[in-house]
């Protein structure tokens, strides 16, 4: 039974607003090549629209409605707001697997984790209550002080495809959390189910204005909505070369921006490892979400003593992953999420190719499937640390091996790179997978494992990798100001002036 696409337009204000120049961008089932609705597009006028009724939200009522409110009533908005989405989890998941590509059963957890994420921050929520007005121990008895800590203001969310609704909760649930008003830009190529967070908006009666979700174009809505005077922060996540551009642009007004942008994320295989296990890691690492996540590990280091034997049980799980529709059961790879995205790591792969690595799996289209966006699990070997395959984010299904020596041969390669998004070390030696951690050049580090995250614990990177960490506390304080107010207490005169009354 076909699944029907919701016809959506913007939301702005609280309401479904047709964009300003009627302008419609069709969605493309990446599984069959074919089009399947179509979502608004915004542009800069809709951004003014959207940027005002964020202003209006945040001073309706002298904040009361909102951003002075109590934690506690903004709790009980993103409780609503999670409870309602978990009523549409199994059309949720649908629709994300048939607009992003992803496997039905990727999606399905996704979802639990969006609920779990705006639960999570309603608890934070509460909790800044309790900490407002925490007093600071002073030197000077003369004098008390207190912490404030408001929300920062309008904010725009810029979110990536990979992980549609979930990358926006990560943004939208702290931010609203904190007391600010969000306009959120997912990406144009995977914005079903963030059009669908405004229908459960709706049905919450969360406050006009205080969430707007603009789709569209990043040149024609997200680039106006960064550069906006009266957006006061800016949190993306997506390419380097776009974050850059964030960067530069906020720059011109001194506005703060949180960056979480691409990787090349390394996995470090030690000689003593459960081969079976770290081959199952490995796949997970780059496999999942079809090798589209931004710290998926990439870049496989396996020491030189059990290469042979790892590469050969690494081909055979490569073998036994269900290629397929995402929505078939059991599909653990499906379709890149564009066509532009396909050719892209194709051409990365010839590129390998021309430069003299070597295919050992993989490497095209499946032959059981002659439509959609399919690349099957790809692992190449006899790479040089100067081939773009080894250097560049390719984000897709593909795995690039090199062998090593010694401890310090690894950790020079697993570091050498511009990227410092996540890195994983395997060994059954906790000393040194203590020690190599502490060593490594990544914001996220994994041990005997890659890719789990957790709503509590800080995701973020370093280098080019961006800046600024996501989720658990700290994830709440990027929309957060902080506020010093100090008091003079004693009855005396201050006395540093000669006063004029007194001879």
């Amino acid at each position: 039974m076909a699944i029907q696409i919701p016809n959506r337009q913007l939301f702005i204000d609280g309401e479904w607003r047709e964009p300003v120049l009627k302008k419609r961008i069709p969605i493309i089932n990446p599984a069959t090549e074919e089009t399947i609705g179509d979502i608004p597009a915004a542009t800069a006028e809709d951004v003014e629209i959207a940027v005002e009724a964020a202003q209006k939200a945040l001073a309706r009522n002298k904040g009361r409605d909102w951003s002075s409110a109590s934690g506690a009533i903004r709790a009980k908005y993103l409780r609503a707001i999670a409870s309602k989405i978990k009523e549409r989890k199994s059309e949720l998941a649908k629709l994300e697997a048939i607009d992003s590509g992803k496997p039905l059963d990727e999606t399905t957890s996704d979802i639990d984790e969006v609920a779990g994420c705006f639960e999570y921050y309603a608890g934070l929520a509460e909790g800044l209550d309790a900490k407002q007005k925490a007093p600071i121990s002073l030197p000077a008895e003369n004098f008390k002080s207190h912490v404030l800590q408001e929300p920062i203001g309008v904010v725009g969310l810029i979110t990536a495809w990979n992980y549609p609704l979930l990358m926006a909760a990560w943004k939208v649930a702290p931010a609203l959390a904190a007391g600010c008003a969000a306009i959120l830009k997912p990406s144009e190529l995977a914005s079903i189910t963030c059009l669908e967070l405004a229908e459960v908006c709706i049905k919450v009666g969360l406050p006009p204005g205080v969430l707007n979700i603009l789709t569209g174009l990043g040149q024609e809505a997200g680039a106006p909505l960064a550069s906006h005077p009266h957006v006061d922060k800016v949190a993306f996540t997506g390419s380097t070369i776009t974050g850059s551009k964030i960067m530069a642009a906020a720059a011109q007004l001194v506005k703060p921006v949180s960056l979480e942008l691409g990787g090349k994320s390394p996995i470090v295989v030690f000689e003593d490892v459960d081969i079976e296990k770290a081959v199952e890691w490995t796949c997970f690492g780059i496999f999942l979400t079809n090798g589209q996540i931004c710290s998926a590990t990439s870049r496989l280091i396996v020491h030189e003593t059990i290469a042979a034997e790892f590469m050969d049980r690494l081909l055979k799980w490569c073998k036994n992953i269900k290629v397929s529709d995402p929505m078939d059961e059991g599909c653990r790879l499906g379709p890149v999420v564009s066509k532009g995205q396909y050719e892209k790591i194709l051409k990365f792969i010839s590129t390998a190719k021309s430069e003299g690595a070597k295919v050992a799996f993989g490497g095209g289209r499946p032959e059981h499937l002659k439509k959609g966006f399919f690349i099957e699990p790809t692992i190449i070997t006899d790479i040089t640390a100067s081939m773009q395959i080894w250097r560049e984010e390719v984000f897709g299904p593909v795995l690039c091996v090199k062998t090593f020596g010694s401890e310090e041969e690894a950790l020079e390669l697993a570091n050498d790179t511009y990227y410092g998004l996540g890195a994983a070390v395997m060994s059954k030696d906790s000393e040194r997978c203590e020690r190599f951690s502490k060593s490594l050049q990544a914001g996220i580090v994994w041990i005997n494992c890659s890719q789990p995250s957790f709503i509590q614990a800080p995701w973020g990177g370093i280098k080019r990798s961006g800046f600024g960490r996501e989720l658990g506390e700290w994830g709440l304080h990027l929309y957060l100001s902080v506020k010093q107010v100090t008091r003079y207490v004693s009855d005396q005169p201050w006395g540093w002036f000669k006063s004029p009354s007194k001879p």
